[in-house]
């Protein structure tokens, strides 16, 4: 992707290269990610600079950082039915946690499920496929419908893996919706819980 996404910066943009100092090629390069080209990638950036010495080439990793080191843990609240289509209410908000997930084409894994595109067409009761509601009054927090191997029940644990590179810097407190506590799992398994948020936060914030 990058490799073609240079070629066109250079056809359009090179005829200026002279007029700047330096260049930023953003973010998204996953480095960390097992199928990534790393090779090519440096030696993209080596051909690129010999060709334009003068440049200074920025680019912005905090994506490969980030890349598959924490899920977000939901719990199930409630399930409703409307029409044949269930809903799983969960006591996360994608509107005030998971914005990304409504902003930007990024869809996180769910663990244990597969997404599915149903276009509110009611489903089989023989398929465990539920609409992954949010917690907030907002019509439109709820992200995708999902198959699951199983009932879900309340209480049932949602994981939604690689949650950490835009949940913790992108959420807000809407109508009060508290903020999921942020905790380290260490490799013998024990759980450190470093925040946790109350309405203190909340109200700070609207201060």
């Amino acid at each position: 992707m990058f490799q073609r996404t240079l070629a066109h910066i250079e056809a359009k943009f090179s005829r200026w290269f002279s007029q700047v100092k330096w260049i930023n090629f953003g973010g998204g390069h996953l480095m960390t990610r097992s199928d990534y080209d790393v090779d090519l990638l440096v030696s993209l950036l080596n051909d690129f600079h010999k060709r334009y010495p003068h440049l200074h080439v920025i680019l912005e990793p905090g994506s490969a950082f980030a890349w598959q080191t924490g899920v977000l843990v939901a719990q199930v609240a409630d399930v409703v039915e409307d029409k044949g289509i269930r809903t799983a209410i969960l006591n996360v908000s994608f509107t005030c946690h998971m914005p990304d997930c409504l902003e930007m084409p990024y869809m996180p894994t769910v663990r244990n499920a597969e997404q599915v595109a149903l276009d509110f067409t009611p489903v089989s009761k023989s398929q465990y496929v539920y609409r992954l509601g949010g917690n907030s009054c907002l019509s439109g927090d709820f992200m995708g419908s999902w198959l699951f191997n199983h009932e879900l029940s309340v209480g049932e644990n949602i994981i939604f893996e690689d949650m950490l590179h835009y949940t913790t810097v992108k959420t807000n407190m809407f109508n009060g919706v508290s903020h999921p506590a942020i905790g380290f799992v260490r490799s013998n398994g024990e759980m450190e819980i470093l925040r946790e948020y109350t309405y203190e936060d909340y109200k700070n914030r609207m201060d």
